[in-house]
């Protein structure tokens, strides 16, 4: 839904009302016709270090032993341009 900022601070009271009733409204406040602005309700933010957890739950999946090291840095040129290398 879009309007105009001045519609948008008589009806105030209202679009937060709605807001709060459906999650998932979006209200779009507009000034000369451009979008300025944007009325939606809040997201509920992730507890502090589920990303770390997460990303220490998927390292514990990986495989311990993931093949023999191949020393890219040394052979950059063949590994880049070789005959099946990434840049063709």
């Amino acid at each position: 839904m879009k309007l105009s900022i001045s519609e948008a601070r008589k009806q105030l009271p209202a679009l937060v009302r709605r807001v709060r009733r459906d999650a998932g409204a979006r209200i779009e406040i507009t000034v000369h016709d451009k979008v300025v602005a944007e009325l939606r309700a809040v997201q509920p933010q992730p507890e502090p270090g589920a990303a770390a957890k997460t990303l220490l739950g998927l390292m514990a999946k990986l495989p311990k032993q993931r093949g023999k090291k191949v020393p890219i840095s040394t052979r950059v040129k063949s590994h880049l341009y070789g005959p099946r290398g990434a840049i063709r």
